[in-house]
């Protein structure tokens, strides 16, 4: 009997035993899992990160504040704009100075007037004028008198009143008055003076001191430096009047020195100034300077520009925008469909269905009035979104809502 209880109490130890090793096993195990839940995981490179989607669905209110067109094609000229000076065209605008020197006795015209071609500009006191005038009387006073000689001779001449020699000289005598008078007239006359007043100075006996200057061509007192009793010499700085063409401006303007082969003779300009923001003055390139100036590396290109109504002033800061070449079609949309990322990417929206859009990446070229140019990214046909793409973009960045 104690035996028997002696068996059952080894039995029941046993028992004891295998429970206390269980559970420490159990216990083991489950510490060991909930370390394993502790530490990081190793994450899949592919999907660790989840890419934001690019695509967008609209609702049909949505909708409304979008525009969608096909992608087509558009005109782009090269253009190059620079920016430059308004000025007098040097080669329409004449320095008026007297042929002779003298002191100016008066002046009829002012700074701004117009004037027309020939029109009298100011008269001078020449002593040159004066001696050939003199000159001029004395040549007919002296014509007048071997005349009379002569005709005096030819009568004597008839009657056996004179010698052959006597009337020969006579003869010779009128002959070379004849010339003198000629070339005083012919003196005279490259001042200016008309036959007709020579000959009133010669019925008078009186010379008339005022040389008169003319406008060499027609168009606006420009420039004024002679006021009365003022002497002037020809080519002697300043010139009392200065007369312009002001129909015609120049535009002055640099241009970087690599771009120098891109501009030739006779190209379109369009010229802007502040003065007329709306108008578009009209021109060509009509001369490329041969030097660069080594400060700025810049050459000065000039431009012809119509100026019929005398609108432009010199000294006007313009813009300036250069027709390189003629336009070339090419793929192209709407510049308000393209959006600049914050990366700097340029995207836009396309679509298939007019509902989804998808943001593709776009690489843009010229632009050209409300268009852009589209190198690579889309193709003709393909419908993209032309005006609200923006706000889709914004859509895209907007975080998810609640």
């Amino acid at each position: 009997m104690e035996r028997r209880l002696s068996g059952k109490k080894a039995a029941s130890m046993a028992g004891a035993l295998l429970a206390l090793v269980l559970g420490a096993v159990l216990l083991k195990s489950e510490s060991h899992s909930h370390a394993n839940e502790s530490k990081p995981q190793p994450s899949n490179p592919a999907t660790a990160t989840e890419q934001p989607s690019t695509t967008v669905e609209l609702t049909p209110s949505q909708l409304g504040t979008i525009k969608i067109a096909p992608v087509g094609t558009y005109d782009f000229p090269l253009n190059k704009e620079t920016v430059g000076n308004i000025s007098f065209a040097d080669d329409h605008s004449v320095q008026v100075f007297p042929s002779y020197q003298g002191k100016i006795i008066r002046c009829f015209a002012e700074l701004g007037d117009q004037v027309k071609k020939g029109q009298p500009l100011y008269t001078i006191e020449s002593p040159d004028l004066i001696q050939a005038e003199s000159n001029l009387i004395g040549a007919a006073a002296a014509l007048d008198l071997t005349s009379k000689e002569l005709d005096r001779a030819k009568e004597l001449d008839g009657n056996s009143g004179v010698s052959q020699r006597e009337y020969e000289q006579a003869v010779s005598d009128q002959q070379t008055a004849e010339g003198a008078l000629r070339a005083a007239r012919d003196a005279v006359l490259v001042f200016g003076k008309s036959d007709t007043e020579m000959d009133q100075m010669i019925a008078s006996r009186k010379i008339d001191p005022a040389l008169v200057v003319l406008s060499p061509i027609s168009g606006e007192v420009t420039g004024f430096d002679g006021p009365a009793g003022l002497l002037v010499q020809p080519g002697n700085p300043p010139a009392p009047f200065t007369v312009t063409n002001v129909s015609i401006k120049w535009m002055l303007a640099g241009v970087i020195e690599s771009e120098i082969p891109l501009f030739h003779l006779e190209q379109p300009v369009e010229v802007k100034v502040m003065a007329y923001p709306d108008r578009i003055f009209h021109g060509t390139v009509s001369k490329i300077y041969a030097s660069v100036d080594p400060d700025t590396h810049r050459a000065t290109l000039r431009s012809e520009i119509n100026d019929p109504h005398n609108e432009l002033r010199p000294g006007m800061l313009a813009n300036f925008i250069i027709h390189v070449r003629k336009p070339v079609e090419a793929t192209a949309m709407p510049a308000n469909g393209v959006v600049r990322e914050a990366d700097g990417t340029m995207t836009a929206w396309v679509t298939t269905d007019r509902r989804h859009f998808s943001q593709r990446v776009v690489k843009i070229g010229l632009r050209f009035n409300d268009h852009v140019e589209i190198l690579d990214g889309l193709q003709p046909g393909e419908l993209v979104v032309t005006d609200g793409a923006v706000f889709l973009s914004n859509m895209l960045e907007a975080p998810p809502s609640d």
